[in-house]
């Protein structure tokens, strides 16, 4: 009881094919996939680009501190 059985489901899904149509349903469809696999995308991206700052930031920060030291080796 209170829950929304399966038959009340079906007559939702047909009063919404009915007022938007079907093309409609699925141009929103197509669209939500799309902004749903551009969103995968770019978190992927940002990811990638997270480790590759932090790989360079690491040689970076090495390379600085083998030029302090050859600086003082000479000094």
């Amino acid at each position: 009881m209170g829950g929304i059985s399966i038959w009340q489901l079906g007559i939702i899904a047909i009063i919404v094919v009915l007022l938007f149509g079907t093309k409609k349903l699925r141009g929103i469809g197509e669209d939500l996939g799309g902004a749903i696999k551009g969103f995968k995308k770019a978190m992927k991206e940002e990811d990638k680009s997270l480790n590759r700052h932090d790989e360079t930031k690491d040689a970076t920060f090495s390379s600085e501190k083998k030029t302090s030291e050859t600086v003082e080796e000479k000094k």
